[in-house]
């Protein structure tokens, strides 16, 4: 064992291209002929918005190393210079394989169920056409601005991800040199336009080819030559200075502005594009060859999101379910008197999120309650939490947030309810320098007949009503003296310069986590080569750091059985001789978003379990602030474990990492079908009908999740 080096390369996958075939498990389900026909069309669009923020921010990541001379290479040995050439075959045969799904197998499914879609506006007929060219003079042409190039016009700044349609066009009548020419889509409007119909089934047609068909009417002096839809992705990824910052909030939103005119990374255009055309693209926006994307059908396939939502197809889409009431917590309850009774967990979306809100709600408004504190990442458009996190500061109560500025995509979202919550009376601390803070606590402090007590609230996921319908997360509810005490030092933390000398039960990135993680994962190690009880298993979104994947592969070469569920990236190998045959890798990818993560280590037979707000990645682990909580209560623990043997036994949603790197779906043959999602759901409902003493008559297929390409996911 002391011969093997856990750290060669050769044992490692790349991160990058791990995501790729991430991609290609969403892509798997839209090719899924088992599943609803809409849902498929939601999973295909999924891909494309995921595929999007990869560009913006991993490819863009990647090329500013190689601009920056960077050429130290991954944990797998390879340089951003070589990562970028993989990538280049990888991403073209995935968006082959997307424009495959989307022409072969469900346009002509939606056409057989009543919905055509026109790819071409040439494919219209008479009636058609007068009604697609009236829409356009009344609804489009006034809010179109169509934009020459000349001497005295230089080429337009094209904002990132807009759709516009190029045009090269000569003056009538001359045989002058063509000229170039553009306009934007207008993301006002809805960009899928339904065409009348007599009852042979509707049809729809995209926006930018009723444009197309009506360039002529945006350039009156001129022929149309040719014209054709492009898209260009920009370089996204922030660049800040904290250090230097006066204002972090102000250099934030300045920075924001440069997001639409970063370097252009990425080019779509429609396939058979005039290449007089094309060439023009490539030299204004200086991209190369390889960044180019000729796509056979619409760009932009996030558009299906859209068509998802046209009404009269519900028998083509998935049941609603609905989230279900948390039996500890019946409804109208006193939520501190239920938490003292008990540690209560909560498992989001199967579990109603109301509970988290209510918790907040109730100490606004409770006369004992002195303070409430609370880190927040991510929140919906109009969120609950934020009114009663207001609401507390004008009642009186010392209000504490932070909120993190630097959460990706989110930052203008964040920056407007940071100055809201200030306006109310709320102390609003913006992080800590040059890390994120990624955890998701909530400290509520009371005074009772007793003393002080301290509330906490723990989670795995964002404090948003809106995802929390469709990711999976589990959250505390806790009066632990020992987690109010450390919850406490965390918000002292964050506020100030106090470091506890210890912590009771939490562990916290970037200073104490990982040596916890490595710990844990050695103990068992050494509990292996003594012969007793070992086994880990892991439920996370994305692993990738490699002091940890080296710990599990020493870890399985000494006996331990390692059962990994990563939804996401996944640098580790399976099935290497002396290194990884006892380590199994599977990936859910179902109706719901796998965002929890959920830690089991045997113990000799004396089980831990742990849940926390961190994936195995280094950013996780060495740039947050992230939080793991134990979770002791004896029937909480079962709970837990249970999710975890569930995921294990899926054989619907679940793929395996295979040993050639490959990802193959968990085998039926012989078994019983368990889909554990569906399983989640059905148990929820029966344990809410058994408190309410009624029958559970219905099976819930959970509504797919519409990944939000915040992502987590990257």
């Amino acid at each position: 064992m002391g011969e093997i080096d856990y750290y060669d390369p050769k044992y490692y996958t790349n991160r990058e291209l791990s995501w790729i075939l991430f991609d290609h498990r969403v892509l798997n389900e839209a090719r899924d002929r088992e599943i609803p026909l809409f849902e498929r069309l939601k999973f295909l669009s999924i891909t494309a918005s995921n595929l999007d923020e990869f560009f913006m921010i991993r490819v863009a990541s990647l090329k500013d190393m190689v601009h920056a001379g960077y050429q130290k290479p991954d944990i797998a040995g390879l340089t951003p210079e070589r990562q970028l050439e993989l990538l280049d075959g990888a991403i073209h045969r995935l968006v082959a394989l997307q424009y495959d799904t989307y022409s072969q197998a469900l346009v002509p499914k939606l056409k057989q169920n009543g919905l055509q879609i026109i790819g071409s506006h040439e494919d219209l007929g008479k009636k058609e056409a007068a009604f697609v060219d009236k829409y356009f003079e009344e609804n489009v042409y006034p809010v179109l601005t169509p934009m020459a190039v000349d001497s005295s016009r230089p080429f337009p700044l094209v904002r990132n991800k807009t759709l516009n349609i190029a045009a090269l066009v000569r003056k009538k009548g001359a045989n002058g040199e063509l000229e170039f020419a553009t306009v934007q889509v207008p993301g006002v409007l809805s960009r899928i336009v339904e065409l009348p119909s007599r009852g042979e089934g509707r049809k729809v047609i995209l926006l930018e080819e009723l444009i197309e068909r009506n360039m002529h009417k945006l350039f009156l002096n001129y022929d149309i030559v040719c014209a054709y839809p492009y898209r260009i992705m920009r370089n996204a990824d922030l660049t800040i200075d904290e250090d230097e910052a006066a204002d972090l909030l102000k250099e934030i939103e300045k920075q924001l502005k440069k997001r639409q005119w970063g370097e252009a990374i990425r080019l779509e255009v429609a396939a058979g594009c005039d290449e007089r055309l094309l060439n023009i693209l490539k030299e204004e926006l200086h991209i190369e060859n390889q960044n180019v994307y000729m796509v056979d059908g619409p760009l932009d396939l996030t558009v299906l999101m859209k068509l998802y939502g046209l009404e009269g197809f519900d028998h083509l889409k998935a049941p609603r379910y609905t989230p279900q009431p948390v039996p500890q917590l019946p409804q109208g309850c006193k939520i501190f008197d239920q938490i003292r009774k008990g540690d209560i967990l909560l498992h989001h979306p199967y579990q109603t999120f109301q509970p988290v809100v209510e918790f907040i709600r109730q100490a606004a408004r409770d006369p004992k309650v002195l303070a409430i504190k609370q880190t927040l990442y991510r929140v919906s458009g109009n969120s609950p939490i934020i009114a009663a996190l207001a609401q507390a500061a004008e009642n009186g109560k010392q209000v504490t947030v932070l909120v993190e500025l630097k959460a990706r995509f989110d930052e203008e979202n964040n920056i407007v309810w940071a100055r809201m919550l200030e306006k109310a009376g709320c102390h609003v601390i913006y992080g800590l320098v040059g890390l994120k803070t990624h955890s998701k606590i909530t400290l509520v402090v009371r005074r009772e007949v007793d003393g002080i007590r301290r509330y906490v609230h723990l989670g795995t996921g964002n404090y948003n009503d809106a995802t929390a319908k469709l990711y999976t997360d589990v959250g505390l509810l806790t009066c632990s003296e020992d987690i109010g005490e450390d919850a406490t030092a965390v918000f002292n933390m964050l506020s100030g310069y106090s470091e506890p000398l210890a912590w009771n039960k939490l562990s916290l990135a970037p200073l104490w986590l990982k040596g916890r993680f490595l710990h844990l994962i050695e103990r068992e190690k050494k509990y292996a080569l003594d012969g007793r009880p070992a086994r880990i298993i892991a439920k996370i979104n994305s692993l990738c750091d490699q002091d940890v994947i080296a710990a599990l592969y020493e870890a399985a070469s000494a006996g331990v059985k390692v059962d990994l569920i990563v939804r996401g990236i996944c640098c580790l190998k399976t099935g290497i001789p002396g290194v990884s045959e006892n380590i199994t890798v599977r990936s859910i990818v179902g109706n719901f978003l796998e965002h929890s993560r959920i830690f089991y280590f045997e113990n000799d037979e004396h089980y831990e379990i742990y849940c926390g707000s961190a994936d195995w990645m280094p950013r996780n682990l060495e740039r947050r602030v992230e939080i793991l909580f134990p979770v002791d209560r004896p029937q909480l623990k079962e709970k837990l474990l249970h999710i975890l043997k569930s995921q294990l036994r899926d054989n619907v949603k679940a793929s395996v990492l295979q040993a050639d790197g490959t990802y193959v779906k968990a085998g039926r043959k012989g078994k019983e079908v368990f889909c554990s999602q569906e399983v989640f759901c059905q148990e929820a409902v029966e344990e809410t009908a058994v408190e309410e003493s009624g029958p559970a008559s219905r099976t819930f297929i959970p509504e797919t999740h519409h990944e939000e390409s915040h992502a987590s996911s990257i």
